[in-house]
């Protein structure tokens, strides 16, 4: 004879979660991720914010990136000791060009019980109209913008606008403080800062 579990709880008392997404090539993890992502998951009260490093970026110009491992592990060692964020690996294990609306899809049949905001700096809101099945992605997750100096703040498509310490700090400003031999202290985790160091990385144009 078998046995069903049956979950009893009605329908309209199941907790739906309210979990945030910071995507990204994370090339490396800077102080300006964590505090976008710390910023709109305490503001929102959100359960947790997940970092998500993509394969291969879509919406970039092709250049050549350090392999997603090291990139993973920078992350890691970024976020570690914030009980607020975590890892998805969604994209990582998928390869290939990352498209949100194809990750969204996935995670939400994986987890139909989760709403998502999808975090976003207010440039980037700008280049919605260019992401791939927008329209369908709309109807999957809730956009946050984040706003920034000198950035409007509009958007033809519903963009949930959170303000948040404004800092001038970039993936590609820290790679070239390393390649040109300058510290990079205070810019990114020390755990992120060591990590690089150890390994070597960003000292010549095969991983600039």
């Amino acid at each position: 004879m078998v046995t069903v579990e049956v979950d009893e709880a009605p329908l309209n008392t199941r907790k739906r979660h309210q979990v945030g997404i910071l995507g990204g090539t994370f090339n490396p993890p800077h102080l300006g991720h964590l505090i976008m992502a710390e910023t709109v998951g305490t503001q929102l009260g959100l359960e947790k914010v997940y970092f998500m490093p993509d394969a291969q970026p879509p919406h970039q110009t092709p250049k050549t990136a350090i392999d997603p491992e090291k990139r993973v592990e920078m992350v890691r060692r970024a976020i570690a000791g914030n009980p607020l964020f975590d890892l998805e690996l969604a994209e990582i294990k998928r390869g290939g060009k990352s498209y949100t609306y194809d990750t969204l899809l996935d995670l939400k049949q994986r987890h139909p019980d989760t709403d998502y905001y999808f975090i976003i700096g207010a440039d980037m809101v700008n280049d919605l109209p260019t992401w791939h099945e927008i329209d369908k992605l709309l109807k999957l997750v809730q956009f946050v913008g984040v706003k920034r100096p000198k950035v409007a703040v509009h958007s033809q498509y519903p963009i949930l606008w959170v303000d948040a310490p404004g800092l001038a700090i970039s993936s590609s400003l820290i790679r070239e403080r390393v390649q040109a031999g300058c510290s990079v202290r205070y810019l990114v985790p020390d755990a992120v800062r060591t990590y690089i160091q150890e390994e070597g990385l960003y000292r010549n144009d095969k991983n600039a």
